[in-house]
């Protein structure tokens, strides 16, 4: 049989996704693990991996992608990236590992390319899944995909609301554990005493109210994940221990005179910065060192504002089940252009509070809260938002006898007060006015902060 022949039929044995490709991108062969997986029934041997994966006219490269055969093209080893591949339930994140194969004069002569999918996360709105599509997101799914088969430590920084816990419950549904616990510890507001308790369990009698033993969520986890979450708050008095944890796998019961082993993987978070609290002795720094490992960064939601409209209809899939809510343009624009310093749980809340103020299926602007508008200029006391907290416009130089002010600030103006006058109904200011409610919005949203 001929070599590549053999190669071919070795492949259709295996278990997981692979095709064979050649130098020029061409697919020569896809074992049926592929076909199944992604191949949705079409011909797949002929055409160009980035064709089948991505819809792409050019390779992934030439798209804004990692390319992982050309990357093998230069350094001649084995390559592996993360990326969003069409399967025919939608478009879904796919771990690819690339290896070269040379052929009898020892020249790069194809590629064999294996297909591992991210379960955790989607490249489209999904209610159960981290969604997103962002440069800063897929950058963080890389990592997450790095070092969810290992037993390293992980440390989550981010700000609050971007999501740390579903973050390490997804690292750890990708890991060999995930058929064991994972269990998350708030390390906020805990004392000295009680963290112990908590997280090493107690013995009957060890202090008042012990009646009777308690395993602690260090035994709960066993075989699983560990999440302590606020790491910054952990009391100086317990970071001993939980070192020692770290460095022997062993702790101990408060009120037990002997040690008990301990078998979890620690995923860690918080929004503080600790090289800063170590600086200042608040923090161990060895503690800090063994716990940061594998640091992971999550981007704030300003930060991958692209990201926003999958994100808003998966969380309306959430908060409103059953309903079909959408938003409209001029609603999805306001949220597009608001920063979200509670990034994703902000979303959610904005969304949470709309969807019950909206009667229809259509979330519109004056469904959304007031602060999502000062971003651009538009007044958070005009109209609807003015009736919902009770305030009036705010009063302007030109109606109070400033005649510095210009032609632009007198039309803004006249437009905040038109609108209030039609008590925040933009569709019959827009007839009155004779232009498209886009139109009207457009000029809404330009409005200058004064």
């Amino acid at each position: 049989m001929h070599p590549l022949a053999e190669l071919i039929s070795y492949l259709d044995t295996l278990p997981e996704p692979h095709i064979l490709c050649d130098t020029d991108y061409r697919i020569l062969a896809a074992n049926k693990a592929y076909r199944r997986n992604y191949g949705g029934g079409h011909a797949i041997v002929g055409q160009t991996c980035y064709a089948v994966s991505h819809r792409y006219a050019a390779p992934c490269d030439k798209a804004g992608e990692t390319c992982p055969l050309k990357q093998s093209l230069a350094s001649g080893q084995r390559e592996r990236v993360l990326h969003l591949h069409h399967t025919p339930d939608g478009e879904a994140y796919v771990n690819i590992e690339l290896a070269p194969v040379h052929g009898v004069n020892g020249e790069l002569a194809y590629f064999i390319e294996k297909m591992e999918p991210l379960g955790v996360s989607r490249g489209l709105p999904d209610a159960r899944a981290l969604v997103g599509r962002a440069p800063a997101f897929r950058r963080m799914l890389e990592l997450m995909a790095r070092v969810a088969p290992s037993d390293a430590t992980v440390m989550l920084q981010g700000e609050s609301g971007t999501g740390k816990e579903l973050v390490a419950k997804a690292i750890h549904d990708a890991s060999r554990r995930s058929d064991r616990p994972f269990v998350a510890v708030d390390c906020s507001g805990l004392t000295e005493t009680l963290f112990e308790s908590e997280l090493f369990g107690h013995e009957k009698g060890s202090f008042t109210g012990a009646s009777a033993r308690r395993i602690g969520l260090v035994e709960a986890a066993s075989g699983g994940t560990l999440f302590l979450d606020e790491l910054g708050d952990i009391p100086l008095g317990m970071q001993v221990k939980l070192l020692r944890l770290l460095e022997t796998g062993t702790f101990r019961r408060v009120g037990a005179s002997g040690f008990l082993k301990s078998d979890v993987r620690l995923i860690s978070a918080t929004h503080r910065n600790l090289r800063t609290m170590v600086a200042e002795g608040r923090f161990r720094q060895d503690l800090y060192y063994r716990l940061n490992t594998f640091p992971i960064a999550l981007p704030a939601l300003r930060e991958r504002r692209s990201d926003v409209p999958l994100l808003a209809e998966a969380l309306l899939e959430r908060v409103a089940p059953g309903r079909e809510l959408h938003l409209s343009p001029a609603a999805l624009d306001y949220l597009l252009a608001y920063d979200y310093p509670g990034n994703v749980r902000e979303l959610r809340n904005v969304l949470e509070r709309a969807s019950l103020l909206c009667d229809g299926d259509s979330i519109q602007p004056e469904h959304l809260p007031a602060e999502v508008f000062e971003p651009m200029g538009a007044s958070p006391e005009v109209g609807d938002d003015a009736t919902a907290f009770g305030e009036g416009p705010r009063s302007h130089p030109a109606l109070t006898g400033n005649s510095s002010s210009t032609l632009a600030e007198l039309e803004d103006e006249a437009l905040r007060h038109r609108l209030a006058a039609h008590k925040g109904n933009r569709k019959t200011l827009a007839i009155e006015l004779g232009i498209s409610e886009r139109t009207l919005y457009r000029k809404l949203r330009s409005l200058r902060s004064v």
